[in-house]
């Protein structure tokens, strides 16, 4: 085809497309697959590309979508509680490296405030060697939802009260969860990494005190790099032999021994892990380690 007959044909295109367009303006368009379709056509076209398709369909999926699929559930909640003692508290602010905690009375389902870390900073600053502390008084009020509300309606809800964090709770009035402005704004755009996140083309990357490696590097990839034996039969990724190993989806923080590799936790949601710390002892760097991913000698914990 000439370049001519390419303008020509991509002109027509464009032109039925704005009166499809029109048509979904005025009503004639009243399905939500009728517009999907729409929307992929003009990708196909190069109309939008394919970042602004993703994005497009995922402002259509928040608009149907209620806060319990995306909420971090109440079991993987890290909280912070009233009367904790300030060495306590300051522990799990580093250690879990997030800028909003629920804090809580007696258990999950007391939930008294929410703690920011920006508020804790100057405090900190004026507290004498003993840390004496008492955050009763800096903790801003918990905005409760039911984990059926919309997550567009929460979306809204955020920007006009300029809140960052809500209490999920059940229909008997328990804790189900919670949910952040990112949880929701990742529907649209994708995973937000944060700084302790790989460039996204090197799966491992040397920093000058840590080595970290993407949760979806493949085992084969980090065998070569670590000199390790994991075995890929089961899993392709390094993040999926972590947690087939623990028994469950790791939280941030959590630790791992493994053949003479040691594993942490830097970054993890409430669907997947995103980043490891790995450290290897320096009697295996040169030694090949044992027979692989399910070894006995495998151990966890939770850093504190």
């Amino acid at each position: 085809m000439s370049e001519d007959e390419s303008s020509h044909s991509k002109q027509g295109f464009v032109q039925r497309w704005k009166k499809k367009l029109g048509k979904w303006l005025q009503g004639e368009i009243n399905t939500r697959e009728q517009l999907q379709e729409l929307l992929r056509e003009a990708q196909n076209n190069n109309l939008i590309d394919v970042d602004g398709l993703v994005m497009i369909e995922g402002v259509m999926q928040v608009s149907e979508m209620p806060v319990r699929e995306v909420m971090v559930p109440r079991s993987q909640m890290i909280v912070i509680e009233r009367d904790a003692e300030v060495r306590e508290l300051l522990d799990t602010v580093i250690d879990s490296a997030h800028s909003r905690f629920p804090v809580v009375g007696e258990s999950k389902d007391e939930v008294v405030g929410i703690l920011l870390a920006k508020d804790l900073l100057p405090q900190l600053s004026q507290c004498t060697e003993e840390l004496h502390l008492d955050i009763r008084d800096m903790l801003r009020p918990a905005v409760i939802i039911p984990e059926s509300k919309r997550l567009n309606v929460l979306l809204k809800e955020f920007r006009a009260s300029r809140n960052h964090m809500a209490i999920v709770v059940d229909e008997y009035g328990g804790v189900a969860g919670l949910v952040t402005i990112e949880d929701v704004l990742e529907q649209i755009v994708g995973e937000i990494e944060d700084e302790h996140d790989v460039e996204e083309e090197s799966y491992i990357y040397e920093h000058p005190n840590m080595i970290t490696v993407k949760a979806i590097t493949p085992i084969e990839t980090f065998n070569e790099y670590f000199h390790t034996n994991y075995s890929d039969d089961e899993f392709d990724t390094i993040g999926g032999l972590i947690s087939k190993t623990l028994g469950h989806l790791p939280k941030r923080g959590e630790q791992l021994q493994m053949d003479g590799v040691h594993f942490r936790v830097l970054g993890a949601s409430s669907r997947r892990v995103h980043l490891l710390e790995v450290i290897k002892s320096e009697e295996d760097q040169t030694a090949r380690p044992g027979a692989g991913a399910g070894a006995a000698e495998a151990q966890t914990d939770i850093a504190h």
